[in-house]
């Protein structure tokens, strides 16, 4: 009998390869034309996609990319259709075009959050890694409509070694600007990604090691490296008892690829994330749920045979390395991950810690409040009210527990109000 498969938890759509800026490291490979390929899928099959993704993960969260997804004239729809499914809508863009109209229109249709790429804080910089000048102000300008339209948003940084060094100037700034998440991204070089220095070994750990630390220490900002999945090994050397490195849920093992996460072109076919370019079948012959379920590279990465290094590490459960890096270079699903420097010691493999059968229980009012918080943020505010509630000696989580952690990370003004009429 077959193992049973996993729901997925995140999704995202590329809806289009139209977009205003011409970046360097673009995994899509993105065109600045005026008007998306012809081949993309039309209103009706996103909106046939969100039905079958709503069926099989309900609750996911789907992320809203492009290309720029809001060139895209029917987003708002997309946006409305996947709100009213239940799913949890995530714009993922590079905030030039966002203006306070438009960011209340997105809140309003569905859009609980934005993910907005900011790759420098000096403006030259960010200019000619997007390829427009002008583009880093317009960004900035998004990022502040966000933030006075009471949207949440997060900061993606991708990091290489020309601007590594600005990692502990980005932490301020996002914990600064508002934003409730930095995701510290770590380049697969794939579509013209493929023509951009990465980051060199001796950069990437230091980078990621300092990403760990912050993750771990900062109190009103959620830090996460993204395509980086030694995160995991480097969390638990750091502190055994943070619930990061807990078996459950979005928080578990390291590489998500195929597993719980996956990626569907705007042509329609599916892959196991956007650094893995080999399509696993077209939702425009085949169910979403068939091509989930059955993918045999899907079903090789919820098994991985892993080889090399990867293969002989005593963190291979926990973390795994990225499965993108080496398919993308040799074409090899299976081999190590070449950026990692880690050598296995050889010792027993570490299993991923699973949460305490006493685990806190939640008051009823608690949870209550809980569902409230934005989806990809929820399991986080679930691990830290629980540890706070722990060291009050608590045996219940409650809403005062709660009370008290948004008056550390907002103070007493609270959490940012979305604006009127936004969709629960």
């Amino acid at each position: 009998m077959a193992a049973p498969v996993d729901a997925p938890f995140l999704i995202a759509l590329n809806l289009t390869r139209r977009c205003n800026l011409s970046c360097a490291h673009c995994y899509l490979d993105a065109g600045t034309r005026d008007d998306g390929d012809t081949g993309e899928l039309n209103t009706e099959e996103v909106c046939r996609l969100l039905d079958q993704i709503a069926e099989v993960g309900p609750g996911a969260m789907v992320v809203m990319t492009g290309g720029e997804p809001t060139l895209r004239p029917d987003i708002v729809t997309l946006c409305n259709y996947a709100a009213d499914l239940g799913l949890m809508v995530v714009l993922g863009t590079n905030g030039t075009t966002l203006t306070d109209d438009n960011v209340a229109k997105l809140a309003r249709n569905g859009v609980r959050g934005a993910g907005i790429s900011l790759d420098s804080l000096d403006p030259d910089f960010h200019d000619d890694f997007r390829g427009l000048k002008g583009s880093w102000a317009k960004t900035m300008a998004g990022i502040d409509a966000c933030r006075r339209a009471g949207l949440p948003f997060q900061i993606h940084f991708s990091v290489t070694d020309d601007n590594a060094h600005e990692l502990d100037e980005m932490i301020a700034f996002a914990r600064s600007s508002g934003a409730l998440v930095l995701n510290v991204f770590f380049l697969v070089c794939t579509g013209r990604g493929e023509t951009v220095t990465n980051i060199s070994r001796e950069t990437y750990d230091r980078v990621l090691q300092r990403v760990t630390e912050a993750a771990h220490d900062e109190e009103k900002l959620m830090v996460r490296a993204k395509c980086a999945p030694h995160f995991k090994r480097m969390a638990l050397e750091l502190d055994p008892e943070w619930p990061i490195t807990l078996a459950q849920g979005y928080e578990a093992g390291g590489c998500l690829a195929g597993s719980r996460y996956c990626r569907v072109t705007p042509e329609g076919d599916v892959t196991a994330c956007p650094y893995i370019e080999e399509s696993v079948g077209s939702i425009r012959d085949t169910a979403f749920a068939t091509i989930w379920r059955d993918a045999p590279m899907f079903e090789a990465l919820r098994q991985p045979a892993l080889t090399g290094r990867c293969g002989d590490c005593e963190y291979r459960k926990m973390c795994g390395g990225c499965r993108a890096r080496p398919f993308a270079r040799d074409g090899d699903l299976m081999a190590e991950d070449f950026l990692c420097s880690y050598q296995p010691k050889g010792g027993a493999v570490i299993e991923p810690l699973r949460k305490d059968a006493n685990a806190l229980v939640w008051a009823p009012d608690a949870e209550r409040r809980l569902s409230r918080v934005p989806a990809f943020l929820r399991r986080m505010v679930r691990n830290r009210a629980e540890a706070f509630a722990a060291e009050q000696g608590a045996s219940q989580v409650t809403v005062d527990h709660l009370e008290t952690l948004v008056r550390r990370r907002f103070g007493d003004a609270g959490p940012p109000r979305p604006p009127a009429g936004i969709k629960p």
